[in-house]
């Protein structure tokens, strides 16, 4: 596994993927290209492949995040990212969450429906997740004594809110729809690369089901923004990508949050010896 640690490698995904030991990551957040809306240097993917070969390098307990969208082929929607979805339940993995990652600066486009402004993020996992550190907001209603009535799951009858008498608390989590603007501190990267995710995105996801320490795979590297934002929260990191270009690309990056880091730590330094 060694050879595969905090490297970005060249080559097919699924072939490179073989190679790997079973159950030896922790997290994958990765945004294949879906519905050939973009050449991606004219490669495509065995998704089936990809699958299954990700079911079998996944720890038990460990998390896929699997961010797509459909594209609109004659007035009709693909659907592909639901049968994706369906084929990795097909293969073990449990659906935990769907997801939407909404993009709050979607350009408008030109056509007979509402604006296409969200992608799925699907998230699977390899029986119960182990690692949840599900990120929190402050509660609206803090403070305040919890009352009312739900209707009963299953039926027309009432019954008591959970937690009914004791206040709410002061943070609850977030909700399962996560806004962020597209490009951001990436636009540098604009036309070397047709897709790249946000950061805070990769990064959000990243705390959520993953300890410092931890392995953080991406089949589908691209720019390197799952690769970047591992190495910041202090995980390991693993990517591939078909395209030479794309992991130069992603390999600077990386070099660029090594820096950070460094940086980081001087300070810190120089913070603690002042202290003392």
């Amino acid at each position: 596994m060694d050879r595969f640690l905090n490297q970005i490698i060249c080559g097919d995904n699924v072939e490179i993927m073989r190679q790997m030991p079973d159950k030896c990551v922790d997290l994958t957040v990765t945004s294949p290209p879906y519905d050939n809306l973009r050449t991606y240097n004219g490669f495509s993917f065995d998704f089936e492949g990809v699958a299954k070969e990700l079911y079998r390098i996944t720890k038990d307990g460990g998390v896929v995040v699997w961010i797509v969208a459909d594209a609109t082929i004659n007035g009709s929607e693909t659907g592909t990212s639901f049968r994706q979805a369906l084929y990795f339940k097909d293969i073990g993995f449990n659906l935990h969450d769907t997801m939407i990652y909404r993009k709050i600066n979607k350009p408008p486009l030109n056509h007979q429906r509402y604006e296409q402004e969200f992608e799925y993020m699907f998230i699977l996992s390899k029986n119960r997740p182990d690692v949840v550190n599900l990120i929190k907001e402050p509660c609206k209603f803090a403070g305040k004594i919890n009352r009312g009535t739900v209707r009963n799951c299953g039926g027309d009858d009432l019954q008591r809110k959970h937690g009914e008498g004791k206040p709410y608390k002061d943070f609850k989590p977030l909700g399962n729809i996560w806004s962020y603007a597209v490009g951001g501190t990436c636009m540098d990267n604009k036309g070397r690369h047709p897709a790249i995710f946000p950061e805070q995105l990769a990064n959000d996801h990243i705390i959520s089901w993953s300890n410092p320490g931890d392995l953080i795979f991406d089949p589908f590297m691209g720019s390197g923004t799952t690769a970047k934002m591992a190495l910041l929260n202090g995980r390991n990191y693993c990517g591939i990508d078909i395209s030479e270009e794309y992991c130069e690309i992603a390999r600077r990056r990386v070099e660029q949050a090594q820096a950070q880091l460094r940086i980081k730590i001087m300070r810190n330094r120089q913070t603690h010896g002042e202290e003392e």
